[in-house]
């Protein structure tokens, strides 16, 4: 057993506090000494209690580290290697998902931080499916957020668009920005969506043609995005969208989405959601970032200002995703 320091929440929108407890590291796992992990949206949900009962609950799933120590059967990676992990640290490892490397399909899907100790911590256990190596000269702090925020977005782009498509992404924040920069890359003409005229000048730099606060035009693009955890006006967004065009929600919102069939049939129009992405879908993106120079617009803080780091996520304070650091 290995005696592992994190920071557990015991109830609901109760504060976290320091914690050990002992972490079994199985012949397939992977322990990795981490040394940032992003504050997600999700964590957020998690620690306040909107999704249920998960606790004692250690959450943190965008985690870049070091391998600590490695089980007697792992092959893909050694001690000391530079490695990510993702919202998913294991799977059935056997299913037809899990053989055609669909993993997050899997019906025993174990998220990192769901009945399981995530980021939030000196160190964490994955099985080595789900470790993902980092190239050394990738910068650790930008890249941890592209673990979830970063493979949220890049999925569904690398599955709906083409080089001169016109993409709209509503909501520039911790999945936003990173939208803009992957969506720009892939050659795609880019409109940011906000209602914050304030993020007009960074989102242009992110990569942004255009950015409107207003009501987007009829037959305007090809995919839309929605980053946001808001249910937003269906009909006016699939009137913006072209003929064969999609929309795709990767937000969980807490309402549902209204949409007027004709509007789907006439154009024939497409409502997707889409999650994370499996591992080796992680591991292209990588290599897509270090190449295109993708990374996320941080603020790094100390792994013991979590608590500071939580309610400046909770009162949207970020910009555009707060990493903590293990020093």
């Amino acid at each position: 057993m290995e005696k592992i320091s994190a920071y557990v929440t015991e109830k609901a929108k109760s504060e976290l506090k320091p914690y050990t407890y002992d972490g079994k590291v199985g012949d397939n796992d992977v322990l990795i000494k981490v040394s940032h992990c992003g504050v997600c949206q999700s964590d957020i949900h998690l620690v306040d209690g909107d999704w249920g009962d998960v606790y004692p609950c250690i959450a943190g799933h965008e985690i870049i580290g070091t391998v600590d120590r490695t089980g007697e059967k792992v092959k893909t990676v050694k001690i000391g290697d530079k490695v990510g992990v993702g919202w998913q640290c294991n799977s059935c490892n056997n299913c037809e998902y899990c053989e055609n490397e669909e993993e997050t399909f899997c019906k025993e899907n174990q998220p990192t931080c769901v009945e399981h100790f995530g980021g939030f911590a000196q160190k964490v256990i994955s099985n080595e499916r789900f470790v993902i190596p980092i190239p050394e000269t990738m910068d650790s702090a930008k890249t941890a957020p592209l673990l979830c925020a970063g493979i949220t977005v890049y999925t569904p782009l690398k599955r709906y668009v083409k080089k001169g498509d016109k993409v709209a992404i509503i909501g520039i924040g911790g999945l936003g920005h990173l939208a803009i920069q992957f969506a720009k890359k892939m050659g795609c003409s880019v409109t940011a969506i906000s209602r914050s005229k304030d993020k007009e000048l960074e989102s242009k730099e992110f990569g942004a043609d255009n950015f409107i606060t207003s009501e987007p035009k009829p037959d305007s693009f090809d995919l839309i995005i929605n980053t946001t955890h808001i249910s937003p006006d269906m009909n006016m967004y699939m009137a913006s969208i072209k003929p064969k065009g999609t929309f795709v929600q990767v937000g969980i919102s807490e309402t549902s989405l209204d949409v007027d069939p004709g509007l789907l049939i006439g154009g024939n129009k497409s409502v997707a959601g889409s999650g994370i992405g499996s591992p080796k879908m992680i591991k292209e993106m990588i290599k897509f970032a270090q190449k295109n120079n993708v990374y996320a617009k941080v603020e790094v803080l100390p792994m013991s200002n979590i608590n500071e780091a939580l309610n400046k996520t909770r009162m949207n304070e970020a910009r555009y995703r707060i990493v903590l650091e293990n020093k």
